[in-house]
């Protein structure tokens, strides 16, 4: 933290900053009826620790708000970030808008639908706010996440499961303080490649399929509450198979013979790129043996494995959980993973980081 008489002498340079998790794509995914009984589009992510976004920010003051340097020069989402948050926070401190310079790095990987982009963004947000000596409540981070790019993830709310509301960056339900406990082993469909949805047809959801998702979430809400890894694994799958009549994978049938063979609760994947999940609870007899029988499972169908990790990342990872080579992904494509209906539009800032899942 840089020292309070430093951020708040006039004329100097201030810096702060910021970092932001990935998540592991959906859980639920479509749309959903706020209070006021309103159509809205909605999801549940899965969130995973580990990879991450970071950004520092050097305020500068005294020079105008349009000197803002951005490295890398590409992150254009990133920097329409750092300029809404400069208006923001400034304006709460009564102080006039300037310039800086923000650096941004990560490991989150790109394309595979991990929210890359949302994170940088959130990252970079909080590094203005940790420059100007400000803590933006989550609320106002959302907001100012959707302005930069026009829909975004809940990763400002941490890992609370939450359905939220990404073209509007607002809360629709929280459905609990955490997930159930989950041992998830991750893959990646299509060989990695990102998913451009904007090739796709759009889905226009009706009245039955509105029905459709309020009913998952309500079982959702339920496995939540009363920490059911089963039914939130039927949730997942079902929400999947939804995502599925869009998204298309070749692979997904396989997928879900995995699980059916080893035993897993349901399977997840990202409605907006290529990462998905085998859905394991960890209370059942034979976790080792089980995690062990996915990745071999999943490599005999051709669906690479990509990393194992678990919903309760604050407990120690088991040691008999085993480890598997890293599998790297094509970089993604120049238009980036388009994202359509409820997701964020492609951008010129995506082609960046090679889209690569560690191992465990």
């Amino acid at each position: 933290m840089i020292p309070a008489a430093r951020r708040d002498s006039p004329g100097t340079d201030r810096r702060g900053g910021g970092h932001a998790s990935c998540h592991h794509g959906e859980i639920l995914q479509g749309t959903f009826l706020d209070a006021a009984g309103r159509r809205c589009a909605g999801l549940v992510t899965l969130p995973m620790s580990g990879p991450g976004s970071r950004a520092e920010f050097t305020l500068r003051p005294g020079t105008p708000p349009e000197a803002l340097t951005v490295r890398p020069a590409d992150r254009t989402k990133a920097a329409r970030a750092a300029v809404l948050a400069v208006e923001e926070c400034a304006r709460l401190r009564g102080e006039p808008a300037c310039g800086g310079e923000l650096r941004i790095c990560g490991d989150i990987p790109v394309g595979l639908g991990m929210g890359s982009s949302t994170g940088d963004v959130i990252a970079v947000i909080r590094a203005v706010a940790d420059a100007y000596a400000t803590r933006l409540p989550p609320a106002a981070v959302a907001r100012l996440a959707v302005r930069a790019e026009q829909a975004c993830d809940p990763l400002m709310l941490d890992a609370r499961p939450v359905l939220f509301a990404q073209r509007e960056g607002r809360v629709l339900e929280v459905l609990g303080r955490r997930l159930p406990p989950l041992v998830v082993v991750g893959c990646a469909l299509g060989g990695g490649a990102p998913v451009d949805t904007l090739s796709l047809p759009a889905r226009v959801h009706d009245d039955h399929d509105v029905r459709a998702f309020e009913r998952l979430r309500v079982l959702l809400r339920r496995a939540v509450a009363t920490g059911d890894a089963g039914l939130l694994g039927r949730v997942a799958t079902a929400s999947a198979r939804r995502g599925q009549r869009v998204l298309r994978h070749p692979e997904f049938d396989a997928l879900v013979g995995v699980a059916r063979r080893v035993g897993a609760v349901g399977v997840q994947i990202a409605h907006s790129g290529a990462v998905a999940g085998l859905l394991l609870d960890p209370a059942a007899p034979g976790l080792r043996h089980r995690v062990r029988g996915c990745v071999r499972a999943l490599e005999s169908d051709g669906i690479p494995a990509t990393r194992t990790f678990t919903t309760f990342p604050d407990s120690p990872t088991p040691s008999n959980f085993p480890t598997f080579p890293t599998f790297p992904t094509p970089k993604e494509s120049p238009s980036g993973p388009a994202h359509r209906g409820g997701h964020r539009p492609t951008g010129s800032d995506t082609p960046r980081r090679p889209a690569r899942l560690p191992a465990l």
